[in-house]
């Protein structure tokens, strides 16, 4: 199935962890992305909480053309807009925003909103989407919380994410309203820092085994 005609659901699905990244500097992003994907994560979330997360973008998708490359931590339609002209294939926000969302559904591009309450989760629901972030996790009543949603909201699939690591995953994956992860332990800043890539392949494959635990 092409990328472009995959839901956000369809693209959470294709692996147990979305590798959420930080980087400052544009000239890792080819080699990290080959990284990530070397070791079997193929959507990569690069946030764009510095300035090179949209030239970050643009390299991962030159570099690595089977990953799929999505933007996070996008708070206001100019980021997207930017986010979608680099190569974007999806979109992750912190928060539920009907804004955002329009915009996303105007240009046709996947949109995974961050809720936590029930009332978001509502909202979400009310624009057409059942495909959520779960955001801050560990601090927001993590897999508890999910569970109790579980049984309200059947309908909706979660990609946690905040706080977990490779000990917790395997809590989260087993529930199931949950598809997927979001970990910044994967590649961290550190390893990305330091060009630490094949640190970054070894925990990937650790990262794409926990489907199986």
């Amino acid at each position: 199935m092409p990328v472009e005609k995959l839901s956000v659901r369809d693209v959470l699905a294709l692996a147990p962890v979305i590798p959420v990244i930080v980087i400052d500097d544009p000239e890792q992003a080819a080699p990290l992305a080959r990284a990530l994907v070397d070791g079997g994560l193929r959507v990569l979330e690069v946030t764009l909480r510095t300035p090179a997360g949209i030239h970050a973008i643009r390299a991962m998708r030159e570099a690595a053309p089977e990953a799929i490359v999505g933007a996070g931590t996008v708070l206001t339609p100019a980021q997207l807009n930017l986010a979608v002209e680099a190569g974007s294939q999806f979109i992750v926000s912190p928060g539920f925003s009907p804004t955002l969302c329009s915009e996303a559904r105007t240009l046709d591009v996947p949109m995974l909103p961050g809720c936590v309450t029930a009332t978001e989760i509502m909202a979400a629901l009310d624009t057409g989407l059942d495909t959520l972030k779960f955001f801050p996790a560990s601090r927001s009543g993590g897999t508890a919380l999910l569970k109790d949603f579980g049984s309200v909201f059947s309908q909706v699939r979660f990609c946690p994410t905040g706080g977990i690591d490779m000990r917790t995953a395997p809590e989260y994956l087993a529930l199931p309203n949950v598809t997927c992860v979001g970990m910044s332990s994967v590649a961290t800043a550190e390893a990305i820092r330091t060009s630490d890539f094949a640190g970054i392949t070894r925990r990937a494959r650790e990262a794409v085994a926990l489907r199986s635990i």
